[in-house]
């Protein structure tokens, strides 16, 4: 493809009034005029012919990237020209997927034909984003024309859940709340399980004073119990339509998605199995149950697979289903949104049925939106309608939470930046109370 630059546009534009001098003092003469333009033309046209090169782009993209995570791509240009180019621009095909950090190409400086540059992007959604076609334009030698070349491939990059968190905050969680598993400890005096007869010591709880060895030993012991393996941990996610609104700029699913991993990474640590279920109308994803330390990379590619969805979520159908696979007393991590009175009142009913057997946790995050209405002083009648409005959703949220809590649900109510933290503080309470 081949155009004008701007400095080619300006000149053009200087010759017109020129022309227009000429066609009023010389009427007879007038198409002298247009040498001005026409002589434009020529060097645009001259200027592309001696810009001929082939071009080639190198997008040097990594095997995978987290949402949310920023990201530098480098870029390798070539031109092989006859006359030496000295500078390129670069630009990438748009995708719903990614935010680019700069709207404009990428201007790129060579020598002997060749140069880098990196293109900064951040992925917004996890997906698969396409980089099928790559823009490379230079001018020629008079700075008259663009030369633009399309460089077509099959390019992709998986955008996968962002673990960053489970990296950077997993081992201090782990140390912060002392979860038997990663160090050679153990909760004494936590859990079930026996684990050992000690010696009776200060601090120690009466109640597990066993008489009979005492009395056979002639001196006081106690049982020493440990906490519990081989748990059953179902994250189950609600991928419908409000899950997918973004807050803090990250849709909540996201959010949903990487605080279940770093739990699921603190549990697999622990000897717990996990197992992931997401569902929007129906159920989408169903995994079996994984265990060991190493099963974090298969639970990041299954929380991948999670898609984003319009449709209204259908939670009779999807806890229903998911209360026939498990054969055995599970804890069931619920990340949902709800907004609609009618849709809660069949959440906490589907719920209530899943109590009956299962320990139900629920992780909503905080409506910082709703919250900053109704705070906000009203400028205009229009703000005073908003703010009833949102303290009416506020109110029948509050109450379905209640609902739940009364019914002996326990639930997180978090702001979305905190989520992680408070999911593992969660899970972990209910781990130490033997709840499970």
């Amino acid at each position: 493809m081949i155009y004008p630059t701007r400095m080619a546009v300006l000149a053009a534009a200087i010759g017109v009034p020129v022309t227009l001098l000429v066609a009023m003092l010389f009427p007879a003469t007038w198409y002298a005029g247009l040498g001005w333009p026409l002589a434009v033309l020529t060097l645009v046209v001259a200027d592309a012919v001696l810009g001929r090169a082939q071009a080639s782009a190198v997008l040097a993209l990594p095997r995978s990237t987290a949402v949310g995570v920023a990201l530098s791509v480098p870029i390798e240009i070539g031109i092989a020209a006859r006359r030496a180019v000295s500078a390129a621009q670069v630009a990438l095909a748009p995708d719903p997927l990614l935010a680019f950090a700069d709207a404009a190409p990428l201007d790129v400086a060579l020598a002997a034909g060749r140069g880098a540059g990196t293109i900064a992007m951040t992925p917004l959604r996890r997906g698969t984003a396409r980089f099928g076609t790559i823009w490379v334009r230079w001018a020629g030698p008079l700075g008259l024309a663009w030369r633009q070349a399309r460089i077509d491939g099959d390019r992709s990059l998986p955008i996968l859940p962002d673990i960053e968190a489970v990296r950077r905050q997993g081992a201090q969680l782990f140390h912060r709340h002392a979860v038997q598993g990663l160090l050679a400890q153990s909760d004494r005096g936590d859990g079930t399980d026996f684990d050992a007869l000690v010696e009776f010591r200060s601090g120690v709880d009466r109640r597990a004073i066993d008489w009979k060895q005492s009395a056979r030993h002639r001196k006081l012991y106690a049982k020493e119990y440990r906490t519990e393996r081989n748990s059953q941990i179902v994250f189950a996610i609600d991928s419908g339509r409000q899950m997918s609104e973004p807050v803090g700029g990250i849709p909540r699913l996201d959010r949903a998605v990487s605080a279940a991993l770093l739990t699921g990474w603190l549990a697999l640590k622990i000897g717990d199995r996990v197992a992931l279920h997401a569902f929007d109308s129906r159920p989408r994803i169903a995994s079996g149950f994984i265990g060991g330390a190493g099963a974090l990379g298969e639970l990041q590619h299954l929380a991948a697979r999670i898609d984003y969805s319009g449709d209204e979520t259908n939670y009779t159908f999807a806890l229903t289903t998911l209360a026939a696979r498990l054969t055995r007393r599970s804890m069931i991590v619920l990340f949902t949104e709800f907004t609609d009175p009618i849709s809660a009142d069949f959440m906490v009913q589907a719920v209530a049925r899943l109590l009956k057997t299962h320990l139900m946790l629920i992780v909503v995050l905080r409506d910082d939106e709703l919250e900053t209405i109704v705070d906000r002083a009203p400028k205009q009648p229009a703000d005073v309608t908003r703010a009833v409005t949102a303290a009416a959703l506020l109110r029948d949220r509050r109450l379905v939470l209640l609902r739940l809590r009364r019914l002996g649900v326990h639930v997180i109510e978090s702001p979305y930046d905190q989520v992680a933290e408070r999911l593992v503080e969660g899970y972990v309470d209910l781990k130490r109370r033997s709840l499970l």
